[in-house]
């Protein structure tokens, strides 16, 4: 970021970052930085792996949406890591760019290098701090890891000027000795310090205390912004994340949707609107454009192939929806009686355009753009052609219907291999059979196969084609809408030897189209996860 840190004796950094802001809201006291860690922690959680192009594309709209912080991903992982941390780091036009960074020097000077070329680089680095951490993982003393934090953000500050350290299981770490850590940060020359509920253990009031504790504790705790980092695992991330920032924190770090590990992170789009929402308890400023909230959901919903649950708050499905009667009478008289905040502040529109065979690509873009969605020339006919496929096909064509086909087509858009024409024949003389055509990087390849059933033979049919080590773990369809023309949409879960979990989604109005779609995706998804892992064993 831009700062002029002023460095005392025997390099002793003094003083404070001019905080320069991916957003026109300026920093304050009551300014809180959006530090977003999709690319990263999100990426961690099982089957979630992006692309190159789709951790570009995700970039590219945080950036755009205001988000101040990108966290762009863990350099040392992979080589596929470095590259896409380095190419964000230099297209990204606004926001501060970080690498994560163990305590290890490789991993600092490959963070730095990752970053060197942004226009506002981090290196954050991290350590355990909690005894259960120290004593099992880092099988380190209390005095061991002081030395190791000084000597890490040392070698970081040396490479950047903007460096976060974390202390992972902060909340359950001695708050004497959590204090003597951050203390040791702050001199060495960090200018975040984050304080994350690494296992998602901490109540509200624990989680304010401490941040209470740790600034008062520390003598130059004015020196360094404070940060909170919330896992889901009791359902508390979003709460202890605000009780954080009550606590003196002027950073959250979130995930577009909550992804990540475990149950999840505290969700972006619920800070956010909390904090906008009720700015009469929460009296804090963000610099997010809320209204492209709804479309970074999507988004990212898309090309980590994770739904979002239709009760999910801010950006579900639902989260504007209203079936009771009682509810419905109240909203048409006055829309506050049941609405606390507009669909319009976080991207949704309540215009509906009924789409059918005949409509035109006018109303098409139109209605795309009601619900969020910016489509290129290739890709917009790509889903105009298959509305028209659908609308053959169905009587009715809803709203949800247009976005399961046009999440797909954005899901499977880098796919290396993809369904073609897909024959089935079943009934109760079998053995049941597929035959199948998928295109594989350019090159069409038809093969037929039997099974026990429709979708075991299907199924053996693209392992034909596509070879691969993982095991089914899940199967499941839903309809998409009423009737019995909804689409269906497919979601299969795969799991390697090495306990690698990848998921595919598909949709169609046939089931076992969505089925093979939705396979082929969790077949791409798994040898991307497979080629990743190897090329990081293979720097080791």
């Amino acid at each position: 970021m831009n700062a002029r840190p002023v460095q005392g004796r025997s390099g002793e950094h003094k003083g404070r970052f001019d905080m320069t802001t991916n957003s026109d809201v300026p920093m304050g006291n009551d300014r809180v930085l959006i530090f977003d860690t999709t690319l990263r922690d999100g990426e961690q959680c099982p089957g979630a792996t992006m692309t190159f192009e789709e951790k570009l594309e995700v970039a590219d709209y945080l950036d755009e949406m205001g988000v101040d912080i990108i966290e762009a991903g863990f350099p040392i992982a992979s080589e596929g890591d470095f590259e896409a941390v380095r190419e964000i780091a230099a297209r990204v036009e606004k926001a501060t760019v970080a690498g994560l960074a163990r305590a290890i020097d490789k991993d600092i000077d490959r963070a730095g290098e990752a970053v060197k070329g942004a226009r506002r680089g981090r290196i954050h680095t991290f350590v355990s701090t909690s005894p259960i951490h120290l004593a099992h993982q880092m099988r380190k003393s209390e005095d061991e890891v002081l030395e190791i934090i000084t000597a890490t953000v040392n070698r970081a500050r040396n490479l950047v000027e903007d460096v976060e350290w974390s202390a992972m299981d902060a909340t359950r770490t001695p708050i004497d000795y959590l204090i003597a850590c951050v203390d040791a940060a702050i001199r060495a020359g960090a200018t975040t310090i984050n304080l994350p509920d690494t296992v998602g253990y901490a109540t509200p009031d624990e989680y304010e205390a401490m941040f209470r504790s740790v600034r008062e504790g520390v003598k130059d705790s004015d020196k360094a912004i404070f940060s909170v980092h919330c896992h889901n695992d009791l359902g508390l991330a979003v709460a202890n994340s605000l009780a954080g920032v009550a606590g003196g924190a002027r950073q959250v770090e979130c995930t577009i949707n909550g992804i990540g590990e475990r149950a999840g992170n505290a969700a972006l789009e619920e800070v956010v609107m909390a904090i906008r929402t009720r700015a009469d308890a929460l009296p804090y400023a963000v610099g997010i454009d809320t209204t492209m909230l709804t479309r970074a959901s999507r988004l990212v919903s898309a090309v980590t192939n994770f739904p979002v649950q239709y009760n999910k708050a801010i950006v579900g499905r639902n989260a504007f929806a209203h079936e009771s009667g009682i509810h419905q009478d109240g909203v048409l008289k006055h829309q506050q009686t049941y609405e606390i905040m507009t669909p319009e502040s976080v991207g949704v529109s309540k215009t509906s355009l009924v789409m059918g065979k005949h409509s035109g690509r006018a109303a098409f873009r139109s209605k795309l753009k009601d619900l969020g969605y910016e489509l290129g020339d290739n890709q917009f006919e790509d889903a105009f052609t298959r509305l028209k496929a659908l609308a053959d096909r169905k009587k009715h064509v809803y709203d949800e219907d247009i976005e399961a086909l046009v999440d797909e087509e954005i899901a499977h858009m880098h796919d290396r291999t993809k369904v073609v024409a897909l024959t089935v024949i079943a009934g109760t003389m079998g053995p049941q059979s597929a035959t199948l055509t998928l295109d594989i990087e350019g090159e069409h390849k038809t093969v037929q196969a039997t099974g026990n059933g429709p979708v075991d033979a299907t199924f053996n049919a693209i392992k034909q084609l596509m070879p691969h080590s993982g095991t089914l773990a899940l199967y499941q369809v839903h309809a998409v809408t009423q009737g019995t023309d909804a689409q269906a949409e497919v979601s299969v879960r795969l799991e390697d030897e090495a306990g690698r979990t990848v998921t595919g989604r598909g949709a169609d109005t046939d089931t076992m189209v969505a089925s093979a779609r939705a396979y082929v995706a969790a077949v791409n998804k798994l040898e991307l996860k497979q080629e990743k892992t190897a090329r990081a064993e293979a720097m080791i």
